[in-house]
Order: C-alpha cells, then structure tokens, then sequence
C-alpha cells in the first residue's frame, strides 16, 4: 500500500523531517472567498515534528538543529513531491454515545435501553477506527448517559488512549415533554438556568449544549412545531455559560427557533434547516459560527424505502437538502464561519466515514474543497477555541495531520482514499474500505 512510502514514527527524542509537495496548513480564510493568511497552499514544503508536536513548517529548509535524530540529518525521512499535507479532521458536530450506521429503528431504540456503562464501553471501541480513518478530533454534541462526559475526561488524562480529542458537554438542557429526551435533561428540573448550567458545568461540562427549537416533520417538509425556548431563556442560559467561561451549541432548525438562539446570543447554530438571508447577516457579524449538518437529512433520501418514506416526502426531503445547498453557497460568500459537522449518531451516519458523506455534501452544495478543508480543520480549531492545539500545521501545534498522494483540494472525495494518518508517535497506512463495524 502507498507504494514504497514508509514514514517513519515520531518519538520524543526522534523527530520527523518530511518533504511535501503540497502543504494546507489550516490558517486559510473561510469567508468571502478573498484569500486570507494560509488561503493558497505552499508548494514543496518542509515538515518536521515529533511526538510532542510539530517544530517547523515552511518553504525554506528547517534548522539544523530541528532535524537531529541522534546525528546530523542532511536530507528528509520522505520525500513526497505528490503528497499533500492538511491537518487532522475535526468533526464539529457528533453524539459519541450514539452507533451511528445503524439503520434499523428498532435496533436503534433497543440501544438506547442499555445502561450508561454499557455505551460508554461501546463508545470507547470506536475510538481508536475513528483516529484511523483520519478524524482526530469531534465535538461531542450531548448524551443524558454521561458517555460524553467520560471520554472527555478519559481524553485528557494521563491513561489516555489512543482516541481522538474529544469534549463534551454532557447532557443538553430542553424543555421537558419537547424534542430532544434522548440526549437531554429538562430545563424544569432546575430553579433557575444559572442553577442548570451551573450543575452541568460542575459535571465537568466542557460547552453548554441547548435545544430551543424542534426538528423537521419530513411529510411537512418544514418544522411544524413552535420553538420550546424563549429569547429570555436563551440569553440566560447564555450569560450561565459565558460566567462559567463556556461556549454554548444551539440545536437550530426552522426560522423562529434559529431567531431566539441568535438573539440569545449562543456561539453556534447546529443544523440550521432553513435559515433567513437576514439571519446569516447577523451570524457573520456576531461571529455565530454554522454547523450545517446535511448528513442526516441526506440519509433519510439515500435509504427512503428502508425507512419508509413515500415519493412525496422524498421530494419534500431533496427541496430541504437544494435550498439548504444554496443557503450554504450564500453564507459562505457573506463571510458566516462555517464548520463542518456531519451528526454522527444519527440515524445512517457512521463515525468517521458519515464525517467524509458531510464534506461530500458541501462540495455538491458549491463550496469549493479549499473551503470545506478549512471549515474541517482550522476554521473549527480557531472558532471553537479546543482546549488542546491542533488544526494547523506550525510549530507548537500537535503532530496529527494526513498525508495523502490523492490531493482533497480536486475533490474532497480524495480524502477517502488511500492516506497515512499520523496522531503523535502512531502512523497508520489506511485504505479505501476501513473496519467500519460499530461506527
């Protein structure tokens, strides 16, 4: 596989002097379209690193001293003229907790019944495929099991695993008897929204996650339902998080309910299923970043007869998905911080692979791969301020990236295709067909 490639593992001692044809390093603009620090790659770049971290990136031939492994290196590890080089994926939108590529429904309740311990050791079973397919860390977006929560706690503990860095923010807060039970624990149970975000936070919350609007009724084809949250409760909860130092991930879908998260000042609308040209005004110039998620909307087309759905909630599910499409195209150009999140969890969307279906879908919408890289990695490490440095490739950031002879910016289908994933001291050769066996 890859030919004669061999690159060799970083250790602490030994670091790793790479030469690439192609390097995206993560800083470049997802706005407007008008080229930011980062937006053009650098071509027949030098990459060394090692297992603590990366120590140079750039044109020139790096220092001397950066590349000794015991005696004085004179010449790359690898030379790789046909590779490209971008930083390790970040998934901004996924439920951990959640087995993502089932598709039998009643399989999927039946999961749900096991205990909070029996989750989490099936979730920590993925981790370590998902680090393999190239996804190196994910925002976790809510479980009322507290799996979240442990694998972020797991993440940053002295017995870490290899996983990928993970945050959470443990169960999300709705209103009791409205949409969101699974994942979340009701507003109700607390005096007051200081008190809730308070107990969560002390859970070791790393974000506030909030549901203030409902779901898509597909036979609609619109959200049928009035948003379960006020403009006043979600300011609450905001000024809760914010005096807690945490950002907060609104569920988002159907214009009014997306209004009340953005006029409650949340950090990032998740979803965003019909959302107003004026509201992306706002977006960019609050700085609320996006998640569009078109993942779980397209799965429900992609298996209609599985799941039961006749012609016409086929076509109110693709008017969703175009209209969706063209809203991506025109935050983009107006200059709305977009990060790439796939729902993995959901219903059809494994982990990892679900994540590659997500990129694929933006690509099909009109951004271009330049873009959706950015909107995977450094655009989504900047805006979401991760506790651990990653993203971008320049010194003092984590040794985690893809090397890939197949370049994502043609398309980012290449991104499926052979590549090595290097996470700290591992290095994995991955094909085109990984495990994907409880995904």
């Amino acid at each position: 596989m890859q030919g004669a490639v061999q690159i060799p593992a970083a250790t602490a001692g030994r670091q790793v002097w790479l030469r690439v044809g192609t390097l995206i390093d993560g800083s470049g603009s997802a706005g407007s379209g008008s080229a930011g620090p980062g937006a053009t790659p650098l071509r027949n770049a030098h990459v060394v690193y090692s297992k603590a971290g990366i120590l140079y990136a750039g044109a020139d031939t790096p220092p001397a001293d950066l590349v000794k492994n015991g005696h004085t290196a004179t010449a790359p590890d690898a030379e790789l003229p046909d590779y490209t080089l971008l930083p390790g994926l970040i998934d901004a939108h996924t439920h951990i907790f959640l087995e993502g590529g089932e598709l039998d429904l009643d399989k999927r309740a039946a999961f749900l019944k096991q205990s909070p311990e029996e989750l989490l050791e099936l979730a920590r079973a993925r981790l370590e495929k998902i680090v393999g397919i190239g996804v190196t860390a994910m925002r976790d977006c809510g479980d009322k099991d507290g799996v979240g929560l442990a694998l972020s706690r797991l993440c940053s503990s002295p017995d870490r695993p290899l996983m990928p860095y993970i945050d959470s923010p443990g169960a999300a807060i709705h209103h009791r008897g409205r949409y969101g039970s699974f994942m979340a624990e009701p507003l109700e149970s607390f005096r007051t929204a200081a008190e809730c975000v308070a107990v969560r936070v002390n859970a070791g919350a790393d974000r506030i996650k909030l549901i203030p609007s409902g779901i898509i009724n597909f036979k609609q084809g619109a959200v049928t339902t009035a948003p379960q949250m006020t403009t006043e409760e979600v300011g609450a909860i905001v000024a809760a998080a914010k005096s807690h130092n945490r950002q907060t991930i609104a569920h988002g879908s159907g214009d009014e309910g997306i209004e009340r998260a953005i006029e409650g000042g949340v950090d990032s609308i998740e979803h965003g299923f019909f959302l107003r040209d004026d509201q992306l005004a706002k977006m960019r110039d609050r700085q609320v970043a996006w998640a569009p998620t078109f993942s779980p909307v397209q799965k429900q087309v992609d298996h209609a007869d599985r799941l039961g759905w006749d012609a016409q909630v086929v076509r109110n599910l693709r008017k969703i998905l175009d209209r969706h499409a063209a809203t991506l195209v025109k935050a983009h150009a107006m200059g709305v911080q977009i990060i790439a999140g796939s729902d993995a969890g959901s219903c059809g969307v494994a982990h990892g692979l679900g994540f590659f279906e997500e990129l694929e879908s933006m690509e099909r919408a009109g951004l271009s791969p330049a873009a959706i890289v950015h909107s995977a990695t450094g655009a989504s490490a900047r805006r979401l301020a991760f506790k651990e440095k990653f993203g971008e490739i320049k010194p003092g950031y984590l040794s985690r990236f893809i090397l890939t002879r197949h370049s994502p910016l043609e398309t980012v289908a290449n991104l499926r295709k052979q590549r090595f994933i290097i996470f700290d001291d591992q290095v994995f050769a991955t094909g085109e067909t990984p495990d994907i066996s409880g995904l």
